[in-house]
């Protein structure tokens, strides 16, 4: 019996019962689409992340509170003043500009609307540039401002819209945790990177903000904008050097804070993507193997209820090796077309926003997961196969 012969038996056993192979491949087919699918949104993520922190600039260093509290008791936080003293020509030449940053949360309220702002960031006209935030409508703040603790403030334009909906913003009086601030501008749109809305924030003068929302503790963050691209580490050379000298940190010390670059940001929250894409693959591998398992299941119940077939092509000469072949087709084709529905499923699902997260597909997953298939259709078809191929001619004859 030649491969042709063997696939028409095999597709004509398929056919048979057409309900029971489609609801055989089902696994398989959530499997694959899920492979594809979920490799591709922690793909598109990645994507996002490393979008978002490049748009703050390659020059940008951020300097925040070291976790744990550096040296315990004797920590110090970081201060406006601290901010100011890395702007310094002399120590600091590789230094353009440094904004000390109060970050919080505030409900906003504009007649009967009220919003939850995810983020209201206190500091000074510098971090406009310095983490290139572009203006939509209306201006900036100034520095006058910032030294009258004037309540004016600059809103994202996910904000804006949330609370204005389609009313101008610019020059209406919002209440931010009851406290009125007057909208000045609204800044151009950023996008998400799933995890974080860049264009939900509301941006204002930091006394304003540490007097009426944030009070007087640590800053949050210094966003401190190097000369270039290529000084940034000598930047961070220098602003280690003027921090240790105002924080009393000695040489050797742990410090009371800590310093990063847009490319060590960038190396951190890919990092931790890409062990959440593998544990989201390690999910949609185990879909298939229970896809796999089901694909036995059915083959052994299949082979149960042909065993007088068996036992007729056996007695009028079909080898062992047609039996076998046979039902090794079956299962392959069973896991194949769960397969191809899966990729198809897969790729139509790619084209959605997931949580904000445009998925970026992948080729060598659908490769991997089309293959991946077909060898669960081997393996997994392979001892209801053997099983047929074993069974003696005149015992299947007399099964009932």
């Amino acid at each position: 019996m030649n491969l042709l012969e063997i696939l028409r038996f095999a597709v004509r056993g398929l056919t048979a019962n057409k309900l029971r192979s489609a609801l055989t491949t089902l696994g398989i087919t959530i499997g694959v689409a899920a492979v594809i699918l979920l490799v591709a949104v922690g793909n598109g993520a990645s994507a996002a992340i490393a979008a978002s922190i490049q748009g703050l600039g390659t020059n940008v260093v951020n300097v925040s509170p070291a976790r744990g509290g550096g040296q315990g008791a004797s920590a110090r936080p970081l201060t406006v003043q601290d901010a100011h003293a890395l702007v310094d020509p002399v120590g600091a030449p590789d230094v353009k500009a440094a904004s000390p940053v109060v970050n919080t949360t505030a409900t906003a309220t504009y007649g009967q609307t009220s919003y939850d702002i995810s983020s209201v960031a206190g500091t000074e006209p510098a971090y406009f540039t310095t983490t290139n935030r572009e203006l939509a409508e209306g201006q900036l703040f100034t520095s006058e401002d910032v030294t009258a603790a004037r309540k004016v403030v600059v809103l994202g334009p996910t904000t804006a819209e949330s609370i204005f909906a389609t009313t101008d913003p610019v020059g209406k009086n919002v209440l931010l945790n009851s406290i009125q601030f007057t909208v000045i501008g609204v800044l151009q749109a950023k996008g998400s990177t799933g995890l974080q809305n860049a264009d939900d924030v509301a941006i204002a003068p930091i006394s304003a903000v540490q007097n009426s929302l944030a009070g007087y503790g640590s800053l949050s963050q210094i966003a401190v904008q190097a000369t270039s691209a290529d000084s940034v580490s000598l930047a961070q050379s220098e602003i280690t050097a003027i921090l240790n000298a105002r924080h009393g940190i000695r040489l050797g010390g742990t410090p009371d804070y800590q310093i990063q670059n847009s490319e060590q940001l960038l190396a951190t929250r890919t990092s931790a993507t890409e062990t959440f894409t593998v544990l989201l693959a390690a999910v949609a591998a185990i879909s298939l193997l229970v896809g796999g398992i089901g694909v036995t299941n059915i083959m052994l119940v299949t082979v149960t209820e042909r065993i007088r077939e068996i036992g007729i092509r056996k007695a009028i000469g079909a080898p062992r090796s047609a039996i076998l072949g046979q039902f090794l087709a079956e299962a392959t084709m069973l896991s194949l077309f769960g397969g191809l529905l899966g990729v198809a499923i897969g790729l139509i699902g790619s084209r959605f926003t997931i949580s904000g997260i445009k998925p970026v597909v992948v080729p060598s997953s659908i490769l991997l997961a089309f293959a991946v298939s077909a060898l669960i259709g081997l393996f997994f078809g392979s001892f209801p196969a053997n099983r047929a191929a074993k069974l003696r001619p005149i015992e299947a004859l007399r099964h009932e």
